[in-house]
């Protein structure tokens, strides 16, 4: 069945126990994932990875699995993404099988109306769907400001709508942006704070530290020639290493999900147009360049390699500058052969 309009969050907040089968569908997929994780804090269980390849190949995969007890007593939900039609015949049955241990949770993109899994989770009544849209205009600011409020910050209406620009519509980096200004400010759930313009100025993607944003932006695009004249600017010996790569992390993060609507047979041009002001009027030809340049399995890759990159940097001694060096250049070589 469908999610009732306003009854979402107590459905994710106080799961009914009856239901075994979530469905989170829409062209806003980091939206989809964000209310996914809010499930899993209502249910109080822990994440458990099935690839939909496996279910596909064997439906009965997702019945064992949600069978299944754990190993360590505790609660767990099957996590299922992506999800698309392959994996309706799994969950056919596992709507029709008499009980279960674990609830299952799907994350899909867009599906069509004639969609056999839509058709499946919005008829039974086992089972809950919710489509995401990408939030616009005032929307996304209510949603920022909402986000804020589970980090435990106060989010004023002006500083919303700064932190929705930048994130560029994406829930996923407006959240980690939140996070990042909630740590910093101490605050939390317990302890709520203010989020100031100053925080904001200091810390924020859209502030004069993360002009190195242009780095990884230029090593993604191609440019190998501007990314080598600003690799020789950045002072040696200095820590910007961390910042360059958690900006492009920021950058891949809005990429992944454009870039996966495009794959799934929306056109570069209307993903564009859906994004709306959410998007620096200046940066739509990048990012237009990029949807072209990055398929969504090298965007995967890339945004592995660089969170491989900064882990082993904040552990471990690390030649900083040449690392960072190194992948940018690698990635930029990537771009310009796929130009």
């Amino acid at each position: 069945m469908k999610a009732v309009k306003g009854g979402l969050a107590a459905s994710l907040d106080r799961p009914d126990p009856v239901i075994r089968f979530y469905l989170f569908h829409g062209p806003d997929e980091a939206g989809s994932r964000g209310f996914a994780d809010r499930l899993l804090k209502g249910l109080g269980a822990e994440k458990f990875s099935v690839p939909g390849g496996a279910i596909k190949s064997d439906p009965a995969v997702l019945v064992d699995e949600a069978g299944a007890i754990s190993l360590f007593g505790g609660k767990r939900a099957i996590w299922v993404e992506p999800a698309g039609d392959e994996i309706s015949e799994g969950v056919s049955a596992l709507l029709e099988a008499p009980a279960l241990e674990s609830p299952v949770i799907a994350i899909a993109g867009s599906l069509r109306k004639t969609s056999s899994l839509l058709k499946l989770a919005e008829a039974h009544s086992f089972a809950l769907s919710h489509i995401s849209y990408v939030p616009e205009g005032r929307d996304l600011e209510r949603l920022v400001v909402e986000l804020g409020r589970d980090v435990g910050l106060r989010v004023a209406p002006e500083i919303a709508q700064r932190i929705a620009a930048a994130s560029a519509g994406n829930q996923a980096v407006a959240l980690q942006e939140l996070s990042k200004f909630a740590l910093y400010l101490g605050a939390d759930t317990e302890n709520s704070g203010e989020l100031d313009p100053e925080t904001v100025d200091l810390l924020g993607a859209d502030s004069a530290e993360t002009d190195l944003m242009r780095l990884g932006d230029l090593a993604l695009a191609g440019r190998m020639k501007d990314l080598l004249d600003e690799l020789g600017r950045l002072p040696h010996g200095g820590s910007e290493a961390i910042p360059v790569l958690r900006a492009l992390q920021r950058r891949l993060l809005m990429l992944a999900p454009l870039r996966a609507r495009i794959e799934r047979g929306e056109s570069i041009d209307s993903v564009m147009t859906s994004m709306g002001k959410a998007l620096f009027w200046k940066d739509k030809p990048l990012i237009q360049r990029l949807l072209s340049v990055w398929p969504a399995e090298r965007l995967a890759e890339a945004a592995a390699r660089v969170s491989q990159l900064e882990r082993q940097i904040m552990l471990r001694p690390l030649a900083d500058d040449a690392a960072l060096g190194e992948i940018l250049v690698t990635f930029a070589r990537a771009a310009a052969r796929s130009r």
